[in-house]
């Protein structure tokens, strides 16, 4: 341990003032907002390696992580080792809600009862049968009527656990948090909440409106605000630092804080789009072939409808050999939690070194899910056995990866292996529907389009993500992503059309995605695409204020 004055941030990072006063303070409750870039998860990081190394958590106290995502959880548990190593780091619980919800039911489940009695072998199904399964949805407040019920149950989470974070806090659903509400407001554990108020995009999901304000009241937390992107060079920030003069002055910062000049900006005009697709195609391979830019470091970003707007520029990279993936036409579906699970499973029952994805594998299936020691090391000697088998059949040509069959009785016994109550935890999304079964699917029917052809596994699944190719998305696609260049086509009054606040937010966080180098496109003309509907424009015009702040 160290004293709390010679304590710095891990790893020589320099934090702005705010997220340096959030990681050290010790007595209050923080609710921190921050924008695209401003590096919430490794303020969480930080604030875990100084709790724990100054010894303000003080052992046997554990730190509670909750994120709303699998691979967030895994994302924090990484850093927070990386920071203060594996024996500090071990203290630290990073877990989705539904997690921590099971970990509550499973330790306390005698204190369910009448009809939320349930069985000591219950399990997680697709509908409620008393006593022997509950559902997804009914997770969450089983857990809340535990600890409402329970005076043991209560404390004993209070005496587990000194510090709470709460990650990407702008998602919190009604349920979740009465759930931290009642498990810790009015006690001693300090609880960090931090999200992001202009990426709040699963209100569909029943994200609370104003629950930063709503926590702040609740808790009496200290509101913080981040807003360096750590993401962009200095003369990027700069002009995204214009945005946030317009979008909430008290936050920008004065430019001459912003030190250096690096970074590249430029706005593009056009007669026509398809003079604008072979100009760009030209460039990107330029960027490509002479700059040595990978391909998935660039991107190409619409306001909406990319599939109308980027016709021409589609065609012109086929003309020009560049490789490319519309993310919204096929879905997105390299980056579902399901799909990524299935080919990390392929790459290590493959038999190839891949200690990555076998890490990111034993997180879901045994670390994620709250298990104490023994039945930890019980699910982690299960699913050993189960790689092992797979290894051998597929060594062995019993499962043979060039024939759908196999990869679809690969994918099913994945599926009875693990649980589906462990697969649907992946993600809010697969609770409902049907969705799961047509993302399993549609991977399983990807996977065998690679491999059909005998390709080496290694390299064809390593290409599922489309690691190697330029990626065309919507701006709301884009948001949690970051890209060495980026070009944001259309940058006219005809494209950002809605509510001007609205658009406003969504063209900062398209700006921001761009770490070195921005390019913004205008037409004067552009053709109706196939498919577009009869109110399309054709005459366009430039939209002044957004290309302002790059002027």
């Amino acid at each position: 341990m160290i004293p709390i004055e010679r304590w710095s941030p891990a790893d020589g990072l320099a934090l702005e003032p705010n997220a340096l006063k959030a990681v050290k303070e010790t007595k209050r409750n923080l609710v921190l907002t921050a924008g695209p870039g401003a590096g919430k998860t490794e303020m969480l990081a930080q604030r875990a390696d100084f709790l724990l190394r100054t010894g303000s958590c003080r052992y046997p106290k554990r730190i509670l992580a909750i994120s709303f995502k699998v691979d967030a959880c895994q994302n924090l548990k990484l850093r927070v080792r990386k920071r203060c190593g594996p024996e500090l780091s071990a203290r630290l619980d990073s877990q989705t809600f539904h997690a921590f919800a099971k970990r509550l039911i499973d330790r306390f489940r005698p204190v369910l009862k009448g009809v939320n009695a349930l069985d000591v072998d219950y399990s997680i199904a697709d509908r409620r049968v008393h006593g022997r399964s509950i559902t997804f949805s009914d997770m969450v407040p089983l857990a809340h009527e535990i600890i409402e019920k329970s005076h043991i149950a209560k404390t004993a989470i209070q005496q587990t656990y000194s510090h709470v974070f709460l990650d990407e806090f702008q998602d919190c659903t009604r349920e979740q948090y009465d759930l931290i509400k009642t498990c810790f407001m009015g006690t001693p554990t300090i609880v960090t909440a931090v999200g992001d108020t202009k990426q709040r995009i699963m209100g569909w999901a029943g994200a609370l409106e104003g629950v930063f304000q709503i926590f702040a009241q609740d808790f009496a937390a200290i509101p913080l605000n981040l807003y360096q992107n750590f993401r962009s060079a200095p003369n990027l920030r700069r002009m995204q630092n214009g945005m946030v003069k317009v979008m909430d002055p008290p936050a920008a910062l004065i430019d001459a804080d912003i030190v250096g000049n690096t970074g590249e900006m430029k706005v593009l005009s056009f007669p026509n789009d398809e003079e604008e697709a072979d100009a760009l195609a030209q460039l990107v391979k330029k960027w490509i072939t002479v700059d040595g830019i990978l391909a998935s470091e660039i991107a190409i970003l619409v306001s909406k409808q990319q599939n109308l707007y980027c016709q021409s520029l589609i065609a012109a990279f086929k003309m020009y050999g560049i490789p490319y993936r519309e993310e919204d036409a096929i879905q997105d579906l390299a980056s579902e939690p399901i799909a990524c699970f299935f080919i990390d499973f392929l790459l290590v029952a493959c038999g190839t070194r891949q200690s990555t994805a076998y890490r990111r594998l034993l997180d879901i299936i045994v670390f994620n899910n709250g298990f104490d020691e023994e039945r930890e090391y019980q699910a982690r000697s299960r699913w050993d056995r189960f790689l092992n088998e797979t290894r051998v059949k597929i060594s062995e040509g019993v499962v043979n990866l060039t024939l759908r069959q196999d990869i679809d009785r690969l994918g099913r016994s994945l599926v009875e292996h693990v649980g589906r109550a462990n697969l649907v935890a992946l993600s809010m999304d697969y609770a409902q529907g049907d969705r799961l079964d047509q993302l399993i699917d549609s991977t399983i029917s990807r996977t065998f389009e690679l491999l059909r052809n005998g390709t080496e596994a290694t390299t064809a699944l390593e290409s599922f993500s489309g690691d190697r190719a330029v990626r065309i998305l919507s701006i709301h696609k884009s948001k949690g992503l970051e890209f060495d260049s980026v070009i944001l086509l259309g940058v006219e009054s005809e494209t950002f059309w809605g509510n001007a606040s609205a658009e406003r937010s969504a063209y900062f966080v398209g700006v921001s995605r761009a770490k070195h180098r921005l390019i913004l496109t205008v037409c004067e003309h552009r053709k109706r695409p196939e498919g577009a509907p009869h109110r399309w424009t054709q005459n366009r015009t430039p939209h002044e204020e957004f290309l302002s702040y790059a002027l």
